[in-house]
């Protein structure tokens, strides 16, 4: 971060008096966030916009007249202590749909990667539906989140004419050292280039075999999976069910043809609705890199729900708290500023130790001191 980019943004807010910018909050982390308006007829200053669309984010908020109204109304005496005037929605629009949305990833994740020991990343892409519904340009992402903290660490735009793998790569490369760690990803990403790529880079990888590799995942079901000893078990109640996993891994030869695979493993799930006997079965086959020394199957097992995490923990967060597949918010750059936005709110939750992220947001919402710190706003 540029001390001068820094200097100029605490400048912004000099006419509010003494105001501590917090330098470890994403606030101080996006200050070289570039203004896309013109300077000409320019009412509120960017900074403060900034402040807005963070904290109404944090805060709960789906859509832009809900974004305004938390400013206008909700949070209109603390953003008055800061010299922060109440925009319009389509004051927000406009800078919705004009911001750098790279940009803003790529310093949000620096941002998330300093505040965090990275040892474990879940990929996973997921469509933003409501661009897509209402006629605009179609919004995939594609993300990676640490496997600890749930904080989303690096996210790219998957373009109309490509899919998911062809960003796997450049991904990655906004993780500055990804040496030692383990990246998981589904069945989608299990690809020879992939694996040679964090090869390259000394990670490791734990990818899930299924249909789309058919020769390796014949060769993974064939192993004599019968006459190896469940290496961990696990017996939990989640959603009303209980579940029972088995995780079985037994070293590979050169016959795998994959490269670098060093184990392989066998996940079975067993799951019933709570107070029924009927016992549903999944079984999923494992390749991964690291040796039976540094993956023991306990390991494996825990990566394998840590991956599955990102569902629950971006994905479905992301729908079910924000209601982003229903959004109307649909032109230019704005849905994908959007759920960028929405995974800066998670990081900064999850970061601060909150596990119930619906309730936090409306802790944010009821208290809009706590959102404004939490994006590192302070009045001395």
């Amino acid at each position: 971060m540029s001390s001068s980019h820094l200097a100029l943004f605490i400048d912004e807010f000099a006419t509010a008096g003494q105001v501590k910018i917090d330098p470890g909050k994403v606030l101080a982390a996006l200050c070289e966030l570039p203004d896309p308006r013109k300077k000409r007829g320019v009412r509120h200053r960017f900074s403060h916009l900034l402040v807005i669309m963070i904290c109404s984010v944090v805060a709960g908020a789906t859509t832009l007249v809900e974004m305004a109204e938390w400013a206008a109304d909700t949070a209109r005496g603390q953003l008055a202590d800061l010299g922060i005037g109440a925009p319009h929605a389509t004051t927000l629009a406009r800078i919705l749909q004009r911001l750098d949305a790279d940009a803003l990833d790529r310093l949000a994740g620096s941002w998330a990667q300093g505040m965090t020991p990275v040892t474990a990343i879940a990929i996973d892409g997921k469509e933003v539906r409501g661009a897509k519904n209402g006629g605009g340009t179609r919004v995939h992402l594609l993300a990676g989140i640490d496997h600890t903290t749930g904080a989303v660490l690096v996210q790219a735009n998957v373009s109309e004419k490509h899919n998911e793998i062809t960003y796997f790569k450049p991904l990655l490369e906004g993780i500055k050292d990804l040496k030692d760690v383990i990246v998981s990803a589904d069945a989608l990403h299990t690809q020879r280039e992939h694996a040679e790529y964090l090869h390259s880079r000394e990670a490791h990888y734990v990818l899930t075999v299924k249909g789309n590799q058919p020769k390796l995942h014949e060769q993974l079901r064939a192993l004599p999976w019968k006459r190896v000893r469940a290496g961990n078990k696990t017996r939990n109640t989640a959603n009303g069910r209980d579940i029972e996993r088995t995780v079985k891994c037994v070293s590979v030869d050169d016959g795998i043809k994959f490269p670098h695979a060093a184990q392989a493993a066998q996940i079975t799930r067993k799951s019933r609705p709570l107070g029924t006997r009927k016992w549903s079965t999944e079984t999923v086959y494992i390749i991964t890199s690291l040796t039976p020394a540094q993956g023991k199957p306990e390991l494996i097992g825990s990566l394998i729900r840590g991956h599955w995490g990102i569902e629950n923990g971006l994905h479905w967060r992301r729908d079910v708290t924000w209601r982003e597949d229903g959004s109307q918010i649909r032109c230019g750059n704005a849905p994908r500023v959007m759920a960028s936005l929405r995974n800066i709110a998670i990081t900064i939750l999850r970061l601060e130790g909150e596990t119930n992220i619906a309730k936090a947001t409306r802790g944010a919402r009821n208290y809009p001191h706590r959102a404004l710190k939490l994006a590192g706003l302070n009045i001395s």
